[in-house]
């Protein structure tokens, strides 16, 4: 018997992604050729792998049994890899990093460029995306370093099987428009103030949410906006004010709107998010380690290079 463990590879993750389409996608293939390479599989071993009895493809007890030391194989090849590393000063291999707008923006694309000088061998690739399915992604192997943010304020999420690295801790400003007639000195004094406001499962809407409940009002939603540069731009014109962290206002133009002087609202915690190795050393992926090193480089650079606070209450340069 002669078992090909590029094929294994292929019953891996469609035992782990629950079917051959998502496990088409994840490996970059057409879900005929998955059929075809499950095909050649179960003929390789002469037993049947996959239960089509049903319309949701699923594995036969042989199956669930190969799959398991399909999984093994995996970890033993990325474990391979990790002693390898102690041979060579080069590390190389693609690596997927997911984040959102802000952190692609200002942390990602300068610390790519430091990689591309520093590891040329590595291969970074940048999906924008976040929340459940960015953390289902990560879990499934599809993503290796997800960037989350989560309001400060909250208890930290539970998450089996993951492991969290604090990148950063960037503190919330509320922003007013330029021509506010008066600039509030309190969350209070903005109880009737319409709001531009983050999306509920969005670190800025969980604060947004928080304050408000510890001031006793409820806020008046009126935009709810997931992104910052429109986020501030509604803010700018007038229709409203916001919640956004510093970084948010890193490249904002002068006079574009005011910092107000309210103090102690908390701030967002920016993490690095892995997979829990499951190697023989338990050491985490190389490559993946570089990256984040990269992330926090670029991030102790640019609040260096720039201060977009200014004063409180002075319009923001």
């Amino acid at each position: 018997m002669e078992i090909d463990p590029r094929r294994l590879r292929v019953l891996h993750e469609v035992a782990r992604r629950g079917g051959v389409m998502r496990a088409a996608e994840a490996l970059h293939l057409t879900a005929s050729a998955v059929s075809q390479q499950l095909a050649q599989l179960e003929r390789e071993v002469g037993l049947a792998l996959i239960d089509r009895s049903q319309r949701r493809v699923s594995l036969t007890p042989a199956g669930r049994v190969l799959a398991g030391y399909a999984e093994r194989v995996e970890e033993e090849l990325a474990e391979a890899k990790r002693e390898l590393t102690h041979f060579s000063e080069r590390l190389a291999g693609p690596v997927t990093i997911a984040a959102f707008s802000t952190v692609i923006t200002h942390l990602l694309v300068p610390a790519l460029r430091s990689l591309a000088v520093r590891h040329p061998q590595i291969t970074p690739v940048i999906q924008e995306t976040y929340g459940a399915p960015a953390l289902r992604e990560l879990r499934l192997g599809g993503v290796d370093v997800l960037i989350t943010e989560r309001d400060a304020g909250l208890p930290a999420p539970a998450r089996p099987s993951l492991t969290s690295r604090t990148l950063h801790i960037d503190e919330y400003r509320i922003v007013v428009p330029p021509d506010w007639p008066a600039m509030p000195r309190t969350v209070a004094d903005l109880a009737g103030a319409p709001w531009v406001a983050g999306l509920p499962e969005q670190a800025c809407g969980q604060a947004l949410e928080r304050l408000a409940a510890l001031h006793g009002f409820e806020p008046r939603r009126v935009h709810v906006i997931e992104e910052f540069p429109p986020t501030l731009a509604l803010v700018a014109a007038g229709h409203g004010v916001a919640i956004v962290p510093a970084l948010a206002l890193l490249d904002v133009p002068e006079g574009f709107v005011r910092v107000s002087e309210i103090g102690e609202i908390g701030a967002r915690g920016l993490d690095a998010v892995t997979r829990v190795s499951r190697t023989r050393s338990g050491e985490p992926d190389p490559v993946q380690a570089v990256v984040i090193a990269a992330i926090e480089e670029a991030l102790v650079n640019h609040l260096r290079a720039a201060d977009p606070l200014e004063q409180p209450g002075e319009p923001v340069a």
